[in-house]
């Protein structure tokens, strides 16, 4: 079924009668040319891609709940290319473009609005850095400008400009950043792999990794065994302990990232803002509601759920960017499992086991790495070689030391 205007019009003339399940749940097959561990945003793209790109459609998607159930719903729906370092740039660069051409593409709307991203500074040194970051978006070809401090008054004008401990410089204004619906992008992506021919089966966790003579041979799961010459591992904050059942060992650490919610509010933030002093950022919902969070919880953990002195510090740095938000009601707050790299940046690469592929260490980058991720991870899985926009994100960086350190603080995995 395509969805179109014209068959929202028709199916509310019949009483909405008309409408199918956007995918099939099938019982799992005994054998699979691929499995995908992980029904999230970069499990169901990565199925998507293969079934698109490479004509591979005898694939499942296993998830051990319901489909987008994890990080993809708990996240603050940020979609970004303001990378700076090479390996990185080009990946984020690529991504953007893909959701540009995503709602076309999946025949779904996933509510993407390029609304523009500010990035504030309150610093020189912080406006060198970001001068030179734009300097690197450009070059990469993407936009950004400049701001001064009236710039960002112009299109900011509701922000505390007259505090003095974290003053207003400017900021970098990205105007193809903006936001998505989390949601909506998990049953995109969903729908358009079904229609391919995938699998996508619920409530079947993946117990065990089946390896002999250093191949992988299939998966055990809740449902039974399911055997499969190549494996994707696609978890997010639970990449360690899949890996563990094939008797790996990653450099990853799993950490909280709140996120919160107020209640609905007529229109006033327009754009994606970042506060420069305190990892503070914030958007406004189609339906009213201000979406923001901070830093992590900063303490490995996989429960998805936060402490009370993080949300201390998350609201301490809202009230002090603009204050005005102290009257609004937070409704409810979330915790996504984040899978943190030593460096910040991501892995897509083989493991040293023949068939096994690992996709994982998206740290605060998953979401808007949804699209590339899932198109990278595909052609690795379907030609055994890297996709040129990820030949950076190897494992064994860490080892050779070849790190991809965005934000320059070091191989410590809750700094970045």
């Amino acid at each position: 079924m395509r969805y179109s205007g014209f068959k929202v019009f028709t199916e509310g003339l019949f009483g909405n009668k008309g409408w199918k399940p956007a995918w099939r749940d099938p019982a799992p097959k005994a054998e699979y040319d691929a499995i995908i561990i992980g029904g999230g945003g970069h499990g169901l793209s990565t199925a998507y891609y293969l079934a698109k790109n490479h004509g591979l459609t005898n694939i499942a998607v296993l998830e051990k709940g319901y489909l987008g159930g994890g990080n993809v719903g708990r996240n603050t729906t940020i979609v970004r290319a303001n990378y700076f370092l090479p390996g990185n740039s080009e990946f984020y660069s690529h991504s953007l473009k893909l959701w540009e051409g995503l709602e076309a593409d999946l025949n779904y709307n996933v509510m993407h609005s390029q609304r523009g991203l500010i990035n504030l500074f309150h610093s020189d040194g912080q406006r060198d850095a970001f001068a030179r970051r734009g300097n690197a978006m450009v070059n990469q070809g993407d936009d950004a400008e400049l701001l001064d401090r009236d710039g960002v008054r112009a299109l900011l004008p509701y922000l505390d400009f007259e505090q003095t401990r974290f003053p207003i410089y400017g900021g970098l204004l990205h105007r193809r950043g903006g936001t998505a619906r989390h949601d909506a992008v998990a049953w995109g992506y969903a729908r358009g792999a079904d229609q391919r021919g995938v699998d996508l089966i619920q409530n079947c966790e993946v117990t065990g990794i089946d390896v002999e003579n250093g191949r992988v041979t299939g998966v055990q799961t809740t449902r039974g065994a399911i055997r499969a010459k190549k494996v994707g591992i696609v978890v997010a904050g639970r990449s360690s302990q899949v890996a563990a059942m094939a008797g790996l060992r990653l450099p990853i650490e799993s950490h909280i990232l709140q996120a919160f919610v107020t209640e609905g509010l007529k229109p006033v933030i327009d754009h994606v803002i970042s506060f420069g002093m305190g990892h503070f950022y914030i958007s406004q919902s189609d339906k009213g509601g201000l979406v923001f969070g901070g830093d992590l919880d900063f303490y490995a953990s996989y429960a998805a759920r936060g402490n009370l002195p993080m949300v201390e510090h998350v609201m301490e740095a809202g009230m002090t960017l603009m204050p005005m938000i102290g009257r609004a009601k937070v409704l409810r707050s979330w915790g996504g499992i984040m899978d943190m790299s030593p460096d910040g940046s991501p892995v897509i690469d083989r493991t040293g086991i023949d068939g096994l592929y690992i996709d994982c260490g998206w740290n605060y980058g998953g979401f808007k790495a949804v699209p590339a991720s899932g198109w990278c991870m595909a052609h690795l899985m379907a030609t055994d070689q890297p996709h040129e926009v990820a030949r950076r994100f190897t494992l064994n960086r860490f080892a050779t030391g070849d790190l991809l350190d965005e934000e320059g603080t070091g191989s410590q995995h809750n700094l970045h």
